[in-house]
């Protein structure tokens, strides 16, 4: 089984993190705001990861450290499950509508992180959730897991259905890039031999 179980603490935020990559989607996510618990439930659902996140910050200063911690350990996760990614597809693509929104995904498993971020939300709050923080988890989520991730809105007038296009679109492309590739039997997917 391809899992892992991080944990974070720091003077701002306790979390811990467990994933199964080859899970069904199940979650139990619990981080205090409730936007990004949303947000997450729709990562592990449309990606078939199975994920628990429970998370005690700062709430009392902002969501900030909260959200980019979370970000942290689910990258940290993600790359410890994969280990030397023998047999992963390792590319993952989605177009992703949700009514008046459209976000396109490509990311790479490649340990090289990278974030291309085109989204622009149209309200600086959804809620009480700054829409800021969305690409904050982004950044986290690729830098601590070695993702080259681009995430990019073709079209949206709203806000949730912005930041739910982007968070289903890197589910779905992350579902495709951690699959198995009966194809590739246990060979990594680099002409260099290692990722």
């Amino acid at each position: 089984m391809r899992e892992a179980l991080i944990t974070r603490k720091t003077a701002e935020t306790e979390i811990s993190a467990r994933i199964n990559l080859d899970g069904s989607g199940a979650y139990d996510i619990q981080t205090g705001v409730g936007f990004f618990d949303h947000m997450l439930d729709q990562l592990a659902r449309h990606s078939l990861i199975d994920i628990t996140l429970k998370a005690a910050g700062d709430l009392h200063v902002d969501d900030h450290h909260t959200v980019e911690d979370c970000g942290i350990a689910l990258g940290q996760a993600i790359a410890q499950a994969l280990g030397d990614k023998r047999g992963i597809r390792r590319y993952g693509e989605c177009h992703l509508p949700m009514d008046d929104a459209q976000v396109r995904c490509a990311l790479d498993l490649s340990a090289r992180p990278y974030l291309v971020w085109n989204v622009n939300f149209p309200t600086a709050k959804i809620g009480a959730f700054d829409t800021e923080l969305v690409r904050e988890f982004f950044q986290a989520l690729a830098t601590h897991g070695g993702i080259t991730l681009h995430i990019d809105q073709l079209h949206g007038i709203n806000s949730h259905h912005i930041a739910e296009a982007a968070f289903k679109a890197v589910a779905r492309a992350l579902r495709m890039a951690v699959e198995t590739d009966p194809r590739k039997g246990d060979a990594i997917p680099s002409t260099k031999g290692a990722l």
